[in-house]
């Protein structure tokens, strides 16, 4: 079935507006996977703040270069669709490869692009297994409020040591005057 020439501008135009707002993205082939199994990888991705596009080849080739992102040819061929990650790449490949392990016989990762590197599938699997950015942030909040924690005990524990010493000091001479 053609495509008319109007919707192949729009299909450009639609990639083209998805890769100004990744971070990175993952091509996937799916041949043999029911659009049932597509819809249910889609909301796993959306979770991560992903999304997971069908393709067309030529088409997405189009768009990569007119937005200067680069990727092999090879990765572009065969029934493809793509994972777009925004801001969570780590995550989206954790879902991926998650969904890869339940449809092992139909489902396989190419390769993909992250800040302007090409990655194969294995280093897809190396960053499926860093944090994720909310986790991320959460080790940095941590980090920052550990000092902040660490100095309020200090203080604490200096400012009981003056009470301490002065309360004795009064019983001391509260002690002595009395006798």
């Amino acid at each position: 079935m053609a495509i008319s020439r109007a919707r192949k501008e729009e299909l450009v135009a639609q990639y083209s507006e998805i890769l100004q707002h990744a971070s990175g993205f993952v091509v996937t082939e799916y041949r043999g996977l029911t659009v049932a199994h597509l819809n249910d990888l889609r909301n796993k991705l959306g979770e991560t703040g992903a999304s997971y596009v069908v393709t067309k080849n030529t088409l997405f080739n189009l768009a990569l270069r007119e937005n200067d992102w680069v990727v092999p040819e090879e990765m572009l061929l065969g029934p493809v669709a793509t994972a777009f990650a925004d801001g969570n790449m780590p995550g989206m490949a954790k879902t991926l490869l998650d969904f890869k392990k339940d449809h092992e016989e139909t489902f396989v990762i190419k390769g993909g692009v992250m800040l302007g590197n090409v990655l194969s599938p294995s280093e897809i699997e190396a960053i499926s297994k860093l944090p994720s950015l909310d986790e991320l942030r959460s080790q940095l909040a941590g980090l920052i409020a550990q000092p902040a924690t660490g100095l309020v005990s200090v203080l604490n524990a200096a400012t009981s040591d003056i009470v301490n010493v002065l309360h004795a000091y009064v019983q001391e001479n509260s002690d002595g005057e009395a006798a």
